[in-house]
């Protein structure tokens, strides 16, 4: 009997091509077909799939699961890598994963595979979370393959491969840049956009609008948060109202792209130790994050907030470099959930040419005192307590300085 393998198939010029080339390897290949909310046709995806000689095709709608138990954790954590990004294909990876180890297990296959680079992110965060969730688990990763490299030394090899062997793929020779879509966000590297200098064009965008582009009147909306969640958002606009989850971010990445929110342009650092030029447009996401930093500014205390902070550097890094599934992780998002018991509110916002701005917060959990805050009242605030409270603080200041004149 042929052995079995499962294959993280996305009908991209990769996974196509590795689907071909694992079966005339004389594997028997099963394709696992996430639906993370690309606009993609996967019955199309099937076909094909099943045409390129696959056995069977598992197609599985995830999009509910992504939202709520990865997107949000990463909203609840303000996570972002390097200051910039909001990690939409870093989230969706083990997912990915985890639901390929599950078809794995029911097919009694022996086998794993995707589609990684040996010089990218992916690799490691597929394969921790195979070993993780199976650790007996056997992996076949092409791209670390020497017999696969042998005869593939980039994607132009791919390209030609599959127009030999009749493989539709949308890339190009002429435009051989990378996509990856899915409900967070739409990521592009690779081919022409390896020149850090180069300027993507308009037309490579599918998610948002230019700013230029968006409309020339704000877009109002209120997102309500319970517990660090959000739970509803309301268009001022037009009184549109979500609180699905799915449904609801669906929708903010729907108006966050028509004002044309959500563009990043950056070098970022790869956990392999490489440097690589991303390009993502992530709608939802940032609108999302804006809207949740500042409903804790007004809910969340201060020490609490900045440990937070402190360690969410650290929570971005593991999410990004594959440890989604990990002893540290559990600790921190144990620690995080804890934070946000009291992060409940409504933010409102305006989304106008490119900019997410607050134009007000409000809260049933504030820890906001406007007469204690305030200028014109004294609010039960005696202000001749801080002459104590800076002289304490002064002590230490005033020692270093009486030493370095000794």
């Amino acid at each position: 009997m042929k052995q079995k393998v499962v294959l993280a198939y996305s009908g991209g010029l990769d996974t196509s091509v590795i689907l071909k080339w694992l079966i005339n390897k004389g594997f028997d290949v099963v394709a696992f077909v996430a639906d993370l909310g690309q606009n993609e046709d996967f019955d199309a995806a099937k076909e094909k799939a099943l045409k390129l000689g696959a056995s069977k095709v598992y197609i599985e709608d995830v999009k509910e699961e992504f939202v709520t138990d990865f997107i949000f954790p990463a909203i609840r954590a303000n996570a972002v890598y390097e200051g910039r990004y909001l990690m939409g294909t870093s989230l969706a990876r083990p997912l990915i994963a985890k639901k390929q180890i599950e078809i794995a297990e029911k097919e009694n296959a022996e086998y794993v595979s995707h589609g990684a680079t040996g010089k990218g992110n992916d690799q490691v965060r597929f394969e921790l979370t195979y070993m993780k969730l199976n650790p007996k688990i056997k992996i076949i990763a092409p791209w670390k393959d020497a017999e696969f490299l042998s005869q593939f030394k980039g994607r132009s090899d791919m390209i030609e491969f599959a127009n030999k062997n009749g493989i539709p793929v949308k890339a190009t020779k002429e435009a051989p840049y990378s996509t990856d879509a899915n409900l967070m966000h739409i990521s592009y590297e690779a081919g022409i956009l390896e020149d850090p200098n180069l300027t993507p064009s308009e037309e490579m965008f599918e998610m948002t609008k230019s700013p230029k582009d968006a409309p020339d009147q704000e877009t109002i909306i209120e997102i309500e948060f319970k517990s660090g969640n959000p739970v509803k958002v309301t268009n001022k606009n037009d009184g549109t109202i979500k609180a699905k989850p799915l449904e609801l971010f669906q929708y903010l990445n729907k108006i966050g792209g028509e004002n044309g929110i959500g563009r990043i342009d950056m070098v970022e650092n790869r956990f392999v130790g490489l440097k690589s030029r991303g390009v993502y447009e992530t709608p939802a996401g940032t609108i999302l994050h804006i809207a949740h930093r500042d409903i804790e500014g007004i809910t969340l205390d201060r020490e609490v907030m900045h440990l937070r902070e402190m360690l969410m550097p650290k929570f971005a890094e593991l999410i990004y470099y594959g440890f989604w599934y990990s002893p540290e992780m559990d600790f921190l998002r144990a620690a995080f959930d804890k934070s946000q018991e009291h992060v409940s509110g409504t933010v409102h916002l305006s989304l106008y040419k490119g900019n997410c701005m607050v134009i007000g917060r409000e809260s049933n959990e504030s820890l906001y005192n406007q007469d204690l805050s305030s200028m014109d009242v004294l609010g039960g605030y005696d202000q001749k307590d801080a002459l104590g409270f800076i002289r304490l603080n002064a002590l230490r200041l005033k020692a270093s300085s009486l030493r370095n004149k000794r």
